[in-house]
């Protein structure tokens, strides 16, 4: 498979896979109403970066022993949903404020808080234990023994560039003026919801079984 057939097919994949819901798209979701555009932006970069672990251990070839491994699974699983429980926990303790306030709490947030943001997003995705399986199935049909390295840091490059332009739409979308206040309107419950739905994905994952 020659790089641009290999672009090709990682593209239609992986924008599938970044596309459909989860931990991901409601914490960006989730820090985009809540604190403004730059803290999605932020945390859409964190996103990015969190998918360079597991491209970087599934082009070492950890992915496989990682997917077929029990024991480890299991660590990851209890890490990721732990943190995602921690997340969603923050997420429905929300409270409703004047809308002068939060603007201003929100300004003072995104001065000080760009490298949380992205730290937040950083772990929320490479904490995540479905990420090695997704990865072997991923690698596998992209991988072959005389692939040179050149193109495997190309392919695991675009997988991040997908991944922030993906986000970085979410995020211009729920910034709209139009969009965004009828959310705010709303704001402290929206929060309450998407935590509640995080913490249904974190409390899924630590009670699923380990195959």
């Amino acid at each position: 498979m020659d790089l641009l057939q290999g672009l090709l097919l990682i593209t239609s994949i992986h924008l599938l896979a970044a596309a459909s819901p989860g931990p991901d798209f409601i914490l960006v979701s989730q820090q985009t109403l809540s604190n403004g555009k730059k803290a999605g932006f932020m945390c859409s970069i964190g996103i990015a970066l969190g998918l360079s672990i597991h491209i970087i251990y599934s082009a070492l070839g950890l992915a496989a022993i990682i997917a077929n491994s029990s024991t480890t699974l299991w660590l990851i699983k209890i890490l990721g949903g732990s943190y995602l429980l921690y997340l969603g926990y923050q997420g429905i303790r929300a409270k409703p404020s004047a809308a002068k306030t939060k603007q201003t709490q929100s300004k003072l947030l995104l001065n000080n808080s760009s490298l949380k943001n992205i730290g937040i997003g950083f772990l929320c995705n490479a904490l995540n234990p479905k990420a090695p399986i997704y990865f072997v199935a991923l690698f596998t049909v992209v991988l072959s023994p005389d692939l040179p390295l050149l193109h495997l840091v190309i392919y695991g490059l675009w997988m991040m560039i997908i991944q922030l332009a993906w986000f970085s739409s979410v995020v211009v979308l729920l910034s709209r003026p139009k969009i965004n206040e009828r959310f705010q309107r709303l704001g402290h419950w929206i929060d309450r919801i998407l935590g509640g739905a995080m913490i249904l994905i974190g409390l899924k994952i630590l009670t699923s079984k380990v195959n």
